[in-house]
């Protein structure tokens, strides 16, 4: 049975655009330019962190979001950044009786909007509450401490097969594969997406019927 669904944020739940555009415009670099050598890194498997430094070599991450937050651009998203899907899919799972939680790679103040937005869920963390970050398995071991149960009984979904398909399924969760986003789409016929995803899912809308299904083979 599965007790819990733990969800990514970026691309999982944000829609990231506004935030690519964002850093394009501070990099003082053509929007189109800077989504179209993100998704070459992506494809060719590198860190999307790369791109940054196409360029502005020897970019600091940490250090222009603090730059960012000093000129008054800190990193920001709202209501119509979230897909669609984000109520409606998390609102049944709770009515189900489903735990929900959220948890990804993201910042306290990313952490602090996310709680803001007054999204369904039971639990909403961040790599910067917890210390840890994916892939780590400490995180997933995080994620299975504030969901109570065991992590058999736990789906992760998110976009990217290396910081939330492949360790989650190591740390012994389910895994479910949202095909969207540059990690989604770019890297969707990966055979590490069929081999190590339980489920792989195009809306989130999908999740309930995974989960009573998965109830009714108990």
């Amino acid at each position: 049975m599965i007790s819990a669904v733990v969800f990514d944020v970026g691309e999982t739940l944000v829609d990231e655009t506004r935030e690519y555009g964002t850093w394009a415009d501070w990099l003082g670099v053509p929007r189109h330019t800077f989504v179209s050598v993100f998704g070459a890194v992506i494809a060719t498997g590198r860190d999307y962190r790369e791109t940054f430094q196409v360029f502005r070599p020897g970019f600091d991450l940490d250090r222009e979001r603090q730059a960012r937050a000093d000129a008054g651009k800190p990193e920001w998203f709202a209501e119509d950044d979230l897909y669609a899907d984000v109520r409606p899919a998390l609102t049944e799972l709770r009515e189900m009786g489903v735990l929900v939680g959220i948890a990804g790679n993201q910042t306290l103040r990313a952490g602090r909007i996310l709680r803001d937005l007054n999204l369904p869920a039971d639990f909403i963390a961040t790599s910067d509450d917890w210390g840890v970050q994916k892939p780590d398995l400490g995180f997933f071991d995080k994620v299975v401490e504030a969901a109570g149960v065991p992590a058999s009984e736990i789906i992760y979904v998110g976009d990217r097969i290396d910081n939330d398909v492949a360790p989650a399924k190591r740390a012994g969760l389910r895994t479910a594969y949202i095909q969207r986003g540059p990690w989604g789409w770019i890297l969707r016929d990966a055979p590490e997406v069929a081999e190590l995803s339980d489920w792989q899912i195009r809306d989130l809308n999908e999740l309930p019927g995974i989960v009573g299904a998965e109830g009714d083979l108990v």
